[in-house]
């Protein structure tokens, strides 16, 4: 296993599916919602659990989206479950890590060299000020408003997907089955509920005994029909602590988001058409050719969220890709220009001095100044 697993909750009634994945005696399992990009962080009672990071790819070709979802976590529980709203009926299976490492290296900056030539701090004679150098750089329908389409065991995962028409039914689902409900929770899963959205409720269920949330978890692949590009954050909004978001966007176009509902302004980080043939890159688009969008974004205060992100196509296709500047010194032969120039400019200036007292000592005379005129007095 190479992470552990959460669950987020986006409805009620996504939470309650949720709790009846948890019901694995599970028992008294939520109590304060940690958030994380797309859904509701919901640990075990006194437990405590931060995701550090979220990063996921997103391809959409105008009709079907899917979302591969990659977690870097630190926990101290081994029972935690996480809930995604999705527009539509979703399929969920396991995805490659490797998926991330290639849309790594098509993203990677390019580096550059570039020289100056006065010496900076981390070279020498400054380099020892500071005493060292520089740092280099499908069930039936429940009755009470809440249904089960389907439930698999993916890995270390026990995912269910679901159905809600009451956000309120989650909370009662919560209650009979001895768990709290986080404050303010139900209130942000009404949009999704009367928007007739789906969710899909994921569980850790490690076959390792004692394994916690820890370090980076297995993605998981969510594949559902959408007219539109969405990325679901409204529930971050219960994170207690800032986040941070990255995302590979793979269209048609060039993609930007709406707005930045609440977060940072998304910087752009790479654009420029991709195609892969194979690899995991080659699976997810079928070796179709599609623009790559790389968005950063930090939420500081994740109670400002107040929506989901939407994309859509930027003005024009613009390709982009950051340069990474690396500056160095300016030398010759290993030894700095500036010091060669110093010498040399010493070693002229010496020689001038040198050649005026020979000139004196071989009793040459030396031209009297000449004399200053005075311009005449006008009357």
């Amino acid at each position: 296993m190479r992470g552990n697993i959460q669950e987020r909750g986006p409805r009620p009634r996504a939470l309650v599916v949720l709790l009846l994945l948890l019901g694995f005696q599970l028992g008294a399992l939520v109590a304060p919602a940690h958030a994380c990009g797309c859904g509701a962080m919901v640990p075990d009672r006194n437990a405590s659990i931060s995701v550090g990071r979220e990063t996921s790819v997103v391809d959409w070709d105008g009709r079907t989206e899917q979302i591969v979802m990659r977690f870097t976590v630190t926990s101290d529980t081994p029972r935690a479950a996480w809930i995604m709203p999705v527009p539509g009926r979703a399929t969920v299976d396991l995805a490659d890590g490797a998926l991330f490492d290639e849309l790594v290296r098509i993203a990677a900056p390019e580096y550059r060299e570039r020289h100056y030539f006065w010496p900076r701090g981390n070279d020498w004679p400054f380099d020892d000020v500071d005493g060292a150098g520089a740092a280099p750089p499908g069930a039936a329908a429940r009755d009470d408003g809440v249904g089960v389409v389907g439930r698999e065991r993916l890995g270390d995962f026990d995912v269910a997907r679901l159905t809600a028409t009451d956000p309120d039914a989650l909370g009662d689902w919560l209650d009979e089955n001895g768990f709290e409900m986080p404050a303010g929770l139900t209130g942000d899963l009404e949009p999704y509920v009367e928007r007739g959205w789906e969710y899909v409720a994921v569980r850790l269920a490690p076959r390792e005994e004692g394994a916690v949330l820890t370090g980076t978890l297995d993605p998981l692949r969510l594949r559902f029909a959408s007219d539109e590009l969405v990325y679901p954050m409204r529930l971050s909004r219960r994170a207690d602590t800032a986040q941070a978001l990255g995302l590979f966007v793979l269209a048609d176009h060039r993609m930007e988001p709406r707005s930045a509902i609440g977060g940072s302004e998304p910087e752009v980080t790479y654009a420029g058409r991709v195609t892969s043939p194979g690899g995991e890159l080659g699976r997810l688009t079928g070796g179709k050719e599609r623009f790559l969008t790389v968005l950063d974004q930090e939420f500081p205060d994740p109670s400002r969220i107040n929506g989901d992100h939407e994309l859509r196509a930027a003005a024009e296709d613009t390709p982009f890709r950051r340069v990474v500047w690396d500056d160095d010194l300016l030398t010759l032969g290993g030894v700095p220009v500036w010091l060669l120039t110093f010498v040399a400019v010493a070693a002229g200036a010496s020689a001038a001095v040198l050649r005026g007292v020979r000139a004196r000592r071989r009793g040459r005379p030396v031209e009297p100044p000449a004399p200053m005129r005075v311009p005449p007095r006008v009357p």
